[in-house]
């Protein structure tokens, strides 16, 4: 077992020990985030950082990194209120990564990156390939004083899922839709099982293998 102690961390080259921790989080969720400012310039952004907040009300959250230069998402969320996330399957890994890029304000990622806008109700900007499409309001900024980085957080508005990943009880299957691990690195999901609720001195069932 290899041990890597605060220190150790602290005195690694940079680029390795942004490559180390950002793995170390762990397989996490792709979603490209759809905006505009309010002369409808589009925007989309890749990020693995949602965060669900809780259900009633139904709140997600995301991670920005500092502003401390041009964040276009970040920018058009403060300034119209409205995003999306955006579930996209393997078969736009490449479109999605290609979002990561620092494109100029006036180039729109959805057409740089081969995605298609679809707009609804003229304030959200889905990606028009994506399976799950989820269309949020935003409610707070919250800074993060350790690192400058902002929890934004947001509650749903509108849920667009493909009729195949919506399960009776109302679990949405995300099945080879996108995840990734650091900023390069990508995989998609399989289920495995689903387990009966957990209660004391009782073993799970498995319902579904």
């Amino acid at each position: 077992m290899i041990q890597i102690s605060g220190n150790d961390l602290k005195n690694l080259d940079k680029r390795y020990r942004t490559t180390l921790i950002n793995s170390l989080a762990g397989i996490r969720q792709v979603a490209l985030v759809g905006t505009m400012d309010r002369s409808r310039q589009s925007n989309l952004s890749i990020i693995n950082s949602a965060i669900h907040l809780g259900a009633e009300p139904s709140l997600f959250g995301y991670i920005s990194r500092p502003h401390t230069v041009e964040r276009h998402t970040l920018e058009n969320i403060l300034e119209t209120k409205h995003y999306t996330f955006n579930f996209v399957t393997q078969h736009f890994i490449k479109n999605a990564h290609q979002t990561a890029a620092r494109y100029p304000k006036n180039q729109s990622e959805f057409k740089e990156c081969g995605f298609q806008e679809e707009i609804f109700e003229n304030q959200f900007v889905f990606v028009k390939e994506a399976s799950v499409k989820i269309g949020m309001k935003f409610l707070e900024k919250i800074t993060i004083k350790q690192n400058n980085t902002d929890l934004i957080i947001g509650e749903i508005q509108n849920v667009f899922i493909e009729p195949s990943r919506l399960e009776k009880d109302g679990f949405v299957n995300l099945e080879n839709t996108l995840m990734n691990s650091g900023l390069d690195t990508y995989y998609v999901p399989e289920k495995i099982a689903k387990l009966s609720y957990a209660k004391p001195n009782s073993e799970p069932q498995i319902l579904i293998s």
